[in-house]
């Protein structure tokens, strides 16, 4: 493959950008509605998988989208990445992370762990167990890289939940944790992907209004946490429940969504948006390239241990042991 790339990613927030400094922003329409169904992974977890499915195969530039559940006994021992990017983001408990790289580490509810795979790593994620039998539970989304970045050399990076700013609207009835992107005047504070990606918590209490402009042609999704969401999409609403994924059209400045001042609950759902890569996908499982010959590539590289999987040759997690 070609020598790592030293780019350290675009701006997250686009200068000049059209849709973020519209006078008369218009809200995006909705292009799809859809569950995420529950299907077993890895070892013993459950996920609910909605983007890298048939009904969402690839959103460039997301690849996956799981809201996984991790019991004690469950996870993710030793496995390969190569070509995309990782975005883990904890919503109860805590996971353990360790690569062939010496990173290691843990997050807790609220934390996030950005992980480039790159060129090649070889890494494990597992349950951090309290003693209780907790389940650990949390959203991952894989990010494709672009085609001249997927050489550039594995990292990992943390972002603790202390660290992320939040914005508040609608006299507090609307919080939003800005974990990358910019929200009511409110900007994440670090990069954290080479792939520009805004990502933001939002909760609303009941009569609430929340509108949030996001970058222009940028594809972006909606996934509910948390009770019923209505969006308003300019010309009709539409409410959507838990567990199920929005998809709105790249059209438009915004988006718009409420929840009635009589509902039984607020809502909670994780929004994201991501500039849309002009190049092919081409997947098996965790190697993500261009076209095909890369894929077989990597495949070779990982069993022969070469060309950025050199530190597999005899490496195993501590916490993969925990499987064995």
């Amino acid at each position: 493959m070609s020598p790592s790339s030293t780019f350290v990613g675009l701006p997250v927030i686009p200068p000049q950008d059209p849709s973020l400094n519209a006078v008369a922003p218009k809200p995006r329409g909705i292009r799809q509605v859809f569950e995420a169904r529950e299907q077993a992974e890895g070892a013993g977890a459950t996920v609910r998988r909605s983007i890298g499915t048939p009904k969402l195969k690839n959103f460039t530039p997301f690849l996956m989208l799981d809201h996984f559940s991790i019991a004690p006994g469950a996870g993710f021992p030793d496995h390969p990445h190569r070509g995309q990017e990782t975005i883990t983001y904890l919503l109860k408990g805590a996971v353990d992370h360790e690569d062939f790289a010496g990173n290691k580490g843990t997050i807790e509810s609220g934390d996030l762990q950005f992980m480039t795979a790159g060129r090649g790593i070889v890494h494990a994620e597992m349950p951090h167990d309290d003693g209780q039998g907790t389940s650990n539970i949390g959203m991952q989304l894989w990010v494709d890289l672009p085609k001249d970045l997927k050489s550039c050399e594995p990292r990992y990076r943390d972002l603790k939940a202390s660290e992320i700013p939040s914005a508040s609207a609608d006299n507090g009835k609307v919080t939003v944790k800005v974990i990358s992107g910019r929200s009511y005047g409110v900007d994440s504070v670090q990069e954290l992907a080479y792939t520009p990606v805004w990502l933001l918590d939002v909760s609303i209490k009941q009569g609430g209004n929340f509108e949030q402009s996001l970058p222009a042609g940028w594809n972006a999704f909606a996934y509910i946490l948390e009770g019923t969401v209505t969006w308003d999409t300019g010309a009709t609403s539409q409410e959507v429940p838990r567990y199920h994924n929005t998809v709105f059209e790249q059209k438009g400045d915004q988006v718009k969504a409420s929840v009635p001042a009589d509902a039984n609950e607020g809502t909670r759902f994780i929004l994201v948006a991501g500039m849309p890569l002009t190049q092919p996908i081409v997947q098996y499982g965790p190697f993500v390239l261009t076209d095909a010959s890369q894929v077989r590539q990597a495949m070779m590289d990982y069993s022969s241990f070469t060309n950025g999987f050199e530190r597999a040759n005899g490496w195993a997690s501590e916490i993969g042991k925990l499987m064995m």
